[in-house]
């Protein structure tokens, strides 16, 4: 028989026997489905998370106070708070000695802000953040319209401001607003340009903020109780975690921490945020594939159990067959295509069951579209390989009756 042949013997013994069939590929869809739906959320948070890893340009990295929050404790929320404010001076002091890096950059961000011009305002949900020149670089922020924050607005604390695309939108959905002076907590700042929209993360956009020179938002909101962000950025990836060293050693020189203490600053970089989201979803990825195993281990038994009682229903056909000629590899392949073409029905359904409950799970998220291929890949290899486990003793047993005695059988 042709491999076509067999498949189409093993559908037709399939749809003789729909009920007990589908009882038996239900356990393959659970088993596939709890994999696949996991790995398609995780998967539209983790396109989403990359997309949006801009916060930090490439090869940079951040000096903070804070660690972040992922996954923090209580006992370290204490340490921290411990910690002395990162200050513009250690900034300039580390930019003085580091000199292998590219950029040094300062900023400081304050929170839910109203942003006024004229009688319009926007939602208290602005970003102000002060910068210096440097931080521009690090950030990979790019005007758009009008011109960047110079080192005189840093020397002289001048009152301008580059704005964020939503901001421009709220207040000047008509107007070219460079020139054009608004109002933060009172402070009369001139717009002097307009930032490049950056990718939204998780469907939110990142653009309603506002930029300050770091003096001018020191000015407005104290230098006491504000610790500084520290931003590097390496000439190429080559020189990065090298630099990264560099400046742990620097900084801590600075910040006069003794040999054999721990960091009183944190580093942050893309790689840190990816290791710690992975940290998170390792765990769940894990106990999906214990989860998928249960059942398709289960599914496999039934499987073995339908093959032997199909061995048992056809056993005058197998008879008949290997009278008329069929060898022992041919009987032995049509039973093994058996099972595994019951493994695969319930693996195809149980993908698209997956990817799109969890495309649509994801979507709740305001998380990208994804379809995990490699997951998909695996599904459909654990598929087969459950097929070919828990059908190679029935399909052995099938291959290896007595023509006679089968004949014989009623």
């Amino acid at each position: 028989m042709k491999l076509v042949q067999i498949i189409k013997v093993a559908l037709d013994s399939i749809i003789a026997n729909k009920l007990r069939a589908s009882l038996t590929i239900l356990g393959v869809v659970v088993g596939i489905f709890s994999i696949i739906v996991i790995m398609t959320i995780l998967t539209m948070l983790q396109n989403s998370i990359d997309s949006g890893l801009s916060a930090l340009s490439k090869d940079t990295f951040q000096i903070q106070k804070w660690e972040n929050t992922i996954g923090r404790g209580h006992g370290r929320d204490r340490r921290w708070r411990n910690r002395k404010d990162i200050t513009i001076e250690e900034a300039m002091r580390l930019r003085d000695v580091l000199v292998n890096a590219k950029y040094v950059g300062a900023e400081q961000w304050q929170f839910g802000k109203v942003v006024k011009y004229g009688n319009k305002e926007t939602n208290p949900n602005i970003s102000v953040a002060g910068i210096t020149v440097d931080a521009m670089r690090t950030n990979d922020w790019k005007v758009e319209i009008g011109r960047e924050i110079r080192e005189t607005d840093v020397q002289y604390s001048t009152n301008v401001c580059l704005m964020g695309k939503d901001v421009i939108d709220k207040l000047f959905p008509n107007l070219n607003p460079v020139g054009l002076t608004v109002r933060v907590d009172g402070r009369p700042l001139k717009v002097i340009g307009v930032l490049e929209p950056r990718p939204a993360m998780f469907g939110q956009s990142r653009d309603n903020y506002i930029i300050l020179p770091i003096t001018t938002w020191q000015s407005m909101y104290g230098r006491r109780g504000r610790s500084v962000n520290i931003t590097v950025m390496a000439y190429n990836n080559y020189e990065y975690n090298e630099l990264i060293d560099q400046a742990r050693g620097h900084f801590r020189k600075i910040r006069k921490v003794k040999p054999g203490e721990p960091d009183d600053f944190y580093i942050y970089s893309n790689e840190s945020l990816i290791k710690q989201v992975n940290d998170i979803t390792g765990p769940v990825k894990i106990g999906a594939l214990v989860v998928a195993m249960i059942a398709l281990l289960a599914a496999g038994i039934g499987i073995m159990n339908i093959m032997l009682v199909s061995v048992t229903e056809r056993t005058k056909e197998i008879g008949i067959r290997k009278a008329i000629g069929a060898k022992k590899k041919q009987i032995l392949l049509q039973f093994l295509t058996e099972a595994i073409t019951l493994c695969l029905i319930g693996g195809i359904i149980g993908i698209v069951l997956g990817v799109g409950i969890g495309n649509l799970a994801g979507m709740a998220l305001n998380a990208q579209m994804a379809i995990p291929i490699d997951w998909i890949v695996i599904g459909i290899s654990l598929c087969i390989l459950v097929g070919i486990i828990f059908g190679t003793y029935p399909a052995y047993k099938a291959a290896n009756l007595d023509p006679i005695e089968a004949l014989r059988y009623e």
